[in-house]
């Protein structure tokens, strides 16, 4: 912590730390002694006791003692509103903590939060919990920087974790014994993009069909079509669930190279089986009539928005998609947290309590691939530890990009070939986890306010051409 100090606040003269009673307080007083000792002016604020009926922990104590001696200044009052700092440590409460901070702790939140300089959070914020990235209350600490031990907490990367815990460090702290294994596994880093070999036609590099358009929502069918596109399918149709003839949308102006169609999901079967299908962007009510068909006899299937609604709204919908896992086809569900709460017969806040908990709920219910969608996007499936995906941002939060996630799957999926020795429903969990990353690193870095979808797709399709699969 001291040394971390250091290199991001190398000037820092006056630094606050801020020690809670307990383990996390003792790191806290670690911290003060290393920086103390590196000639800076260190103030601690301690919120625990040598006695009484809950003593701090002896490792705490004795790290407290050698805080003294290195001359940390160690008060059990906050500083004064007058008093100005370089740099703060919250070093409060860790992984332990099960409740919302209160009393002093909470005042201690506060003034962190208040103060102009910067913050870095021991472990993880206080007030934000660990495996989930929910605030426990009202005080949370809101930090720069977060150092985390040992292992990195799934909470710093999803729900509200992101926003609290700033940018994340990682010290395993020489323990290199990783047993068990891990809950979820931090996903995001780009795969080399792949060049495309001369004696190649269209066809080898797999059919889309988007099926959605409903009316008033032809343009989520688009850009999952002009997605699909970009990753580099083959070819993409595009069925509209209403009358393009009648809507002027039988051609696509600006890429004619989308083929429309009115009736593609009465293909013969075996064109449904080669091709992979993204069902439900902008589908409205119309795509409940197409999706027995297309459950039953679609090879690679990815349900989105609308088709997720229906399946939610219908037993036997739902009982033949998990009969699809028997016949070794697989399908993966890309839901916002609403969707995923119909699915789960819960509300919202539900799901977002426990993200990757309701994300394994998700493959259970369904036997599928689930991409739980939002900040730290969870990639679920059976049998596999879920991936938690590190990229993306608040620009995200617009209109279509859920769309062009949709069909930049089911592009990257059309391409991947059958693997002799990983299963569909592997090669579908890989492939998402990918289609995840790309989308949120070709929104990096942050600018403000929201990336319109149609640029998310040339964003998507640069990072091909400049030979990377993102940004």
């Amino acid at each position: 912590m001291a040394r971390l100090t250091l290199a991001i606040a190398p000037h820092a003269q006056r630094i606050w730390v801020a020690a809670g009673p307990g383990n996390n307080g003792g790191d806290g007083f670690e911290a003060a002694a290393g920086l103390q000792a590196a000639g800076k002016q260190v103030v601690l604020t301690w919120l625990g006791t040598t006695a009484g009926d809950r003593p701090a922990p002896a490792d705490a104590l004795a790290a407290r003692e050698r805080a003294i001696a290195a001359g940390v200044q160690i008060s059990v009052h906050l500083p004064a509103p007058s008093d100005s700092f370089d740099f703060a440590i919250d070093a409060l409460l860790g992984i332990g903590a099960t409740r919302a901070p209160e009393g002093r702790l909470a005042e201690c939140v506060e003034q962190l939060n208040t103060s102009v300089c910067p913050v870095l959070a021991i472990d993880l914020p206080t007030g934000l919990e660990a495996d989930t990235g929910r605030r426990l209350g009202q005080a949370c600490v809101r930090a720069d920087h977060t150092l985390s031990l040992l292992t990195l907490k799934p909470g710093l990367f999803t729900a509200e974790g992101r926003d609290h815990a700033g940018a994340v460090w990682f010290d395993e702290l020489g323990v290199t014994d990783r047993e068990p294994l891990p809950g979820a596994w931090l996903s995001g880093a780009s795969a080399p993009a792949t060049l495309r070999l001369h004696a190649r036609h269209k066809g080898s590099f797999g059919d889309v069909a988007v099926v959605g358009g409903a009316v008033g929502m032809a343009g989520a069918a688009l850009l999952a079509a002009r997605a699909a596109h970009a990753a580099g399918a083959g070819r993409v149709f595009v069925e509209w669930l209403q009358d393009s003839d009648a809507t002027g949308f039988g051609v696509d102006a600006l890429h004619p190279e989308l083929m429309m169609r009115d009736d593609w999901s009465r293909s013969p079967a075996s064109v449904l089986t080669a091709a992979t299908v993204v069902c439900g962007c902008g589908g409205g009510d119309a795509v409940r009539n197409r999706l027995p068909r297309l459950l039953s006899l679609t090879g690679r299937l990815v349900l989105d928005a609308d088709a997720l609604n229906a399946v939610a709204n219908d037993p036997q919908l739902l009982t033949q998609l998990r009969a699809r896992a028997k016949r070794s086809l697989a399908t993966v569900l890309t839901p916002h947290p609403l969707e995923a709460a119909r699915l789960l017969g819960c509300d919202t806040a539900t799901v977002q309590a426990d993200r990757l908990k309701a994300a394994r709920e998700l493959t259970e219910l369904t036997h599928c691939v689930v991409v739980l969608k939002g900040s730290g996007s969870i990639i679920a499936a059976p049998g596999q530890t879920p991936h938690l995906n590190g990229t993306g941002n608040g620009s995200l939060a617009s209109g279509g990009t859920g769309d062009v996630l949709a069909g930049w799957l089911g592009g990257r999926w059309a391409q991947a070939g059958k693997h002799e020795t990983d299963d569909e429903l592997t090669v579908a969990f890989s492939t998402a986890s990918q289609a995840v990353a790309d989308h949120g690193a070709a929104a990096e870095p942050l600018q403000p306010g929201a990336l319109p979808a149609g640029e998310l797709i040339q964003r998507l399709q640069r990072g091909l051409r400049c030979g990377r699969s993102a940004r």
